[in-house]
């Protein structure tokens, strides 16, 4: 599999289905067998479901509008080091950092393949796909080296590991698709069940009745008329005998199993930290507002995306120079209506704890290359 392959979706399914890292040591060289369809849900089940994917493709739309920052002595660095403004060279940055957000939420662990010069300095980090690498381990459970597609070997300091939920004495993270295993595989099943509800539930489409006797000939003859004209595409209905076509309608309530498939929508959201609204799942009893949606975002950024944030601005100040410090701004996220906005960034400047270069940072502006404390 190729590195375009692995930006192929289905491609990437592909081998997300045959390979999930488990828990247990393998040994070296030795390539795991394909999951049965039976053992749970696999990464394809589990982005087949529409909350799923909306939800993993939320983080990663949201963590690629995010700025990144190198700071020495509280100072920023400028110009930005190269591996940060574009981290691998064949692909921008934010397709650098879905690929990292969608191994880190779909796997539970993301790999860099780190490239250096012949001064030890990073110089480029290419996504490797997770489904395809494996963690060697000693007899006491520590990490040795890594196993990439069978046969690759690279030391630990040729990669660097990025996890979600650390669990001890466990070298792999825990994604929310490996810890949840019940609660997608029930969300999945009411979906199939919901789905087929038509085709397998026995369920007559109608009745055909009679305010006659009819023998069982009678009713086989009239069921394959009605099937055969009105039954069928732009059919036209001839009744007789005193036949009366009645339609069953099933009570969408009841045939889309709506609160079912809601309460799993609620159940995926808070898997993943995503926030009822932003999956369009309506809550009973929640009515929301601007200020709690405002709030709600805000958590979203402090308790989701911080997991992600976090995990990429450690691993990259690791891989920076010494005394250097990366953090990724997340002011984009958090920015209220226009007005309101811009009536802060007044308030900060006339305090004089803001400059006008500093504000026009956060507005995504160009500097006026001067330490302005006021508007003019």
């Amino acid at each position: 599999m190729g590195f375009l392959d692995f930006l192929n979706p289905t491609r990437f399914l592909d081998y997300a289905d045959s390979f999930v890292p488990g828990f247990e040591e393998r040994s070296f060289g030795i390539i795991p067998p394909p999951r049965s369809a039976t053992s749970g849900v696999t990464t394809n089940d589990a982005l087949s479901l529409a909350s799923v994917y909306r939800s993993v493709s939320i983080i990663a739309t949201a963590m690629k509008q995010l700025g990144i920052h190198v700071y020495r002595d509280d100072a920023e660095v400028t110009p930005t080091p190269l591996v940060i403004r574009q981290p691998d060279i064949k692909v921008t940055r934010e397709v650098w950092m879905e690929q990292t957000i969608n191994s880190m939420a779909l796997a539970g662990n993301a790999y860099w393949l780190i490239g250096r010069n012949g001064r030890a300095e990073t110089v480029n980090l290419e996504v490797l796909n997770p489904f395809e690498m494996m963690i060697q381990t000693d007899d006491y459970g520590n990490a040795q080296f890594y196993t990439y597609r069978g046969t690759t070997r690279y030391e630990l300091n040729q990669i660097q590991h990025l996890a979600m939920m650390r669990v001890p004495g466990n070298v792999y993270g825990l994604g929310p698709i490996q810890a949840a295993q019940k609660e997608l595989l029930n969300a999945r099943d009411t979906r199939d069940y919901a789905s087929a509800w038509f085709n397998d539930s026995g369920i007559p489409n109608g009745v055909l009745k009679s305010d006659q006797m009819l023998s069982p000939d009678q009713a086989v003859a009239a069921k394959d008329a009605w099937n055969a004209t009105a039954g069928a595409k732009n059919g036209v209905a001839v009744l007789g005998n005193g036949l009366n076509y009645q339609p069953m309608y099933l009570n969408p309530r009841d045939a889309m199993f709506i609160e079912a498939m809601s309460f799993n929508v609620q159940q995926i959201g808070r898997l993943f930290g995503i926030p009822a609204n932003m999956l369009m799942a309506s809550v009973d009893g929640n009515s929301m507002t601007y200020t709690n949606m405002e709030q709600e975002q805000m958590a979203f950024v402090r308790y989701t995306l911080s997991q992600y944030i976090i995990e990429i601005e450690s691993a990259l100040t690791h891989l920076t120079t010494r005394g250097t410090m990366v953090k990724m701004n997340v002011d984009s996220l958090l920015r209220s209506d226009t007005l309101s906005r811009y009536q802060a960034h007044q308030i900060a400047i006339a305090s004089g704890w803001m400059t006008i270069d500093e504000v026009r940072a956060i507005e995504d502006m160009p500097t006026l290359g001067g330490d302005f404390s006021a508007v003019s």
